[in-house]
């Protein structure tokens, strides 16, 4: 059975308090896993580590999904409602997605797309006009994934931080006139 056959019984459901430690981990390895490969001067410090890691904080104030395969928690994504705190939406009525990752052993294997049809599909039960989402500068690929699946790349929503550049990108649910 390939990795793609596998990865089509993924079951994706909301994360309880029992998967917040694997969540976490599943986090900081994507991440720094990812980053290691495709941006090597990206660093991780101790302190974006214990964000990744803080699971149960997201939980209070996203809704976090998990990809699980034969009880393993092997991808994750959270999206924030309108007006939570800590949301990066820069859009009135918008939900903002982030921290989307998946295994490391099924890195490429298309496991974030049933993740992100879970995710885009909640926002659009919550009724809101789009969603907003970050892409660290220079994550080429992960940028080109989104802008696949219909998202726009839109500047005025940049993040210009101390520690990283974060370039916008929205998916519009509902075409608004005002």
């Amino acid at each position: 059975m390939s990795i793609r056959d596998l990865v089509g019984k993924a079951v994706i459901r909301e994360v309880r308090p029992e998967d917040d430690a694997a969540v976490g981990e599943l986090l900081v390895e994507a991440f720094t896993t990812q980053y290691a490969k495709k941006l090597p001067d990206v660093v991780y410090t101790d302190e974006r580590k214990r964000e990744l890691r803080d699971v149960a904080s997201r939980r209070k104030i996203a809704s976090l999904l998990v990809a699980e395969l034969d009880g393993e928690v092997v991808g994750t994504v959270a999206l924030f409602p309108p007006g939570a705190p800590g949301s990066e939406a820069w859009l009135p009525r918008a939900a903002d997605l982030r921290g989307l990752a998946t295994a490391v052993k099924l890195h490429g294997a298309g496991l974030a797309q049933p993740l992100l049809d879970a995710a885009e599909a909640l926002a659009r039960r919550w009724d809101v006009d789009a969603v907003c989402l970050h892409v660290r500068r220079g994550a080429t690929g992960v940028a080109r994934m989104y802008m696949a699946r219909g998202y726009e790349r839109e500047p005025g929503g940049d993040l210009d931080l101390p520690s990283v550049y974060l370039e916008a990108y929205v998916l519009r649910l509902k075409h608004t006139t005002h």
